[in-house]
């Protein structure tokens, strides 16, 4: 009875110890975003999307403070989640939609602590959407978002049945758009930049580096998810005969190996598909053999 009890302490000991690493990971990735929105960002009236985007529109019309206008969007938003996806996706969303503006708020001086030449717009863009990835890929990662239009980007994904990536591509992209009518063409390209960007640098830390991910998938709608794969995600697969180690249930595995740049699509199709599929994903970094885009047959 002791070593069990001992156990059971060692793993909550451990689980513990994984969530501080969570919560360390996600303030320091919110550093790092609103930091690199007021220092690079806001300061050179460039519009990235999302909620901060539409606040420096609204700081140049209006006079609004940046972390204010971000607040009270986020608030619109968490309320449009709750009533429709409902309290368990809203849940996840809360404490960076609270704490985003607030880490906005805190460094809106950072331009004055640290000076940069930002008549060179195309350098602060660079380094805008570099610092700003790498803050959201940390916040991604630690399994957290900052809100705003991630949650409208979930709206538009489930009521216009779209993929996340052309509802990210519409919700952010009317709002660079919008950036050419306030700020300008050259303000709107280096929005566009810093979007490119940001979207290209998060994946690589959520995602790691390698060019191709390998799933393992095991699914009670097998023969859905083959079909997924083979149609719409226009590669190959691999069937594994299994079996539980805890009941001695006999199920197949489904290995598939694609871009990277699918892995979203991939995973929202499979949640679409069947949403109790269990699935593990590992960097695949080398591979032979097979067509171009790395399928297996």
């Amino acid at each position: 009875m002791n070593f069990f009890s001992k156990l059971k302490d060692i793993q909550v000991d451990h689980n513990t110890k994984k969530n501080w690493i969570r919560y360390c990971q996600f303030f320091f990735g919110l550093i790092i975003v609103a930091f690199s929105y007021n220092m690079f960002i806001a300061s050179n009236d460039l519009v990235p999307g999302g909620v901060g985007g539409i606040a420096v529109i609204a700081k140049n019309l209006f006079q609004i403070e940046n972390s204010l206008t971000i607040l009270v969007c986020n608030i619109i938003l968490l309320s449009l989640s709750y009533v429709l996806l409902g309290k368990e996706k809203t849940r996840s969303t809360i404490l960076g939609s609270i704490l985003f503006p607030f880490f906005v708020k805190l460094t809106e001086h950072a331009n004055v602590w640290i000076q940069f030449d930002t008549s060179k717009v195309l350098l602060m863009a660079i380094m805008g959407g570099t610092f700003f990835g790498f803050g959201a890929g940390l916040i991604f990662k630690a399994g957290f978002t900052t809100g705003g239009t991630d949650i409208l980007n979930q709206i538009i994904s489930k009521y216009g049945k779209l993929s996340m990536g052309k509802s990210m591509l519409l919700s952010d992209g009317l709002i660079v758009l919008l950036s050419g009518v306030f700020f300008g063409i050259d303000s709107m390209l280096y929005s566009i930049l810093i979007l490119y960007m940001i979207s290209v640098i998060s994946d690589k830390i959520v995602l790691g580096i390698s060019s191709n991910k390998m799933f393992y998938i095991i699914t009670d709608k097998e023969k859905e998810v083959k079909e997924y794969i083979i149609k719409d995600m226009k590669t190959s697969l691999t069937l594994f005969k299994a079996k539980g180690g805890f009941d001695q249930h006999k199920e197949n595995i489904i290995m598939t190996v694609l871009p990277s740049k699918k892995y979203y699509e991939l995973k929202e199709g499979l949640k679409e598909i069947d949403a109790n599929a269990f699935f593990m994903v590992t960097d695949a970094y080398e591979m032979f053999g097979g067509d171009e885009d790395g399928s297996s047959h």
